[in-house]
């Protein structure tokens, strides 16, 4: 998890890095997402959602992996567009 509250920011954690490692290519793996989470992590899908959201406002996670973060902001930018919206992100704009 990221540790906050330093005089130089945050400090990604040896999980932390695993969790960018996995988003970068977790597709590429056989089985389902959430099972892959729980095998690796021992995290419910919710937490690891939950932590997986506070990195992609980390500095030090940009920096550690900035295609992934950017990647992930698009996607999450994107999903919040729609729901504000009342569409699906499947659904072309108008």
């Amino acid at each position: 998890m990221v540790v906050r509250g330093s005089v130089y920011g945050m400090v990604l954690t040896d999980r932390d890095r695993a969790i960018l490692d996995f988003e970068r290519s977790w597709w590429s793996e056989p089985g389902r997402e959430e099972l892959a989470i729980r095998e690796r992590f021992d995290l419910s899908t919710t937490r690891y959602y939950e932590i997986l959201n506070e990195l992609l406002e980390a500095p030090e996670a940009l920096e550690y992996d900035p295609l992934v973060i950017r990647r992930l902001r698009r996607l999450r930018d994107r999903r919040r567009r729609a729901r504000f919206e009342g569409r699906s992100v499947s659904e072309p704009r108008q």
